[in-house]
């Protein structure tokens, strides 16, 4: 089972003058904002967030890349999403199950993809985030945001 945080402190960020600047008592999931299919499952988590919990940053902006480098993360290619709750950062397989988990019904049920077993999450993960252009393509800009996810965008 993959639920692990990254193998960092909790709450290190914001020692970090770079990243620590934003409003972390809510769920923030830093994502590739010219993926086709990152942008579709921020589209996903707004529609089953009745109580707008999330907010969300592009990794393309300066948050996003400051969390990114935090993390050692590769801040150019994107090839996951990164969920910041609680202090704690989730990435690949472990920030969709954490993201979903905190979704109601039925759309938590996605959190059950914790129980992929590791290394298989990290290669199914991996294989995904590759072939993520190709398969589901790149927008020529980041999302542009509707009136329901402008409010919850850190830019």
């Amino acid at each position: 089972m993959s639920t692990n945080a990254l193998p960092f402190k909790a709450y290190s960020y914001r020692n970090d003058l770079k990243a620590s600047d934003f409003d972390d008592t809510r769920p923030t999931i830093v994502f590739d904002g010219e993926c086709a299919l990152c942008s579709a499952f921020i589209q996903f988590v707004i529609r089953h967030d009745k109580r707008e919990e999330f907010q969300f940053t592009t990794g393309q902006s300066s948050l996003g890349q400051a969390l990114f480098q935090h993390y050692g993360l590769d801040t150019v290619n994107f090839e996951t999403n990164l969920l910041i709750s609680r202090g704690k950062a989730y990435a690949k397989m472990s920030a969709f199950s954490q993201t979903t988990s905190l979704l109601p019904y039925p759309a938590k049920f996605l959190s059950l993809a914790k129980y992929i077993p590791s290394p298989l999450d990290t290669w199914l993960y991996d294989l995904i985030a590759q072939n993520r252009y190709r398969l589901f393509g790149r927008a020529d800009s980041c999302l542009l945001p509707d009136s329901k996810l402008k409010k919850r965008l850190i830019e």
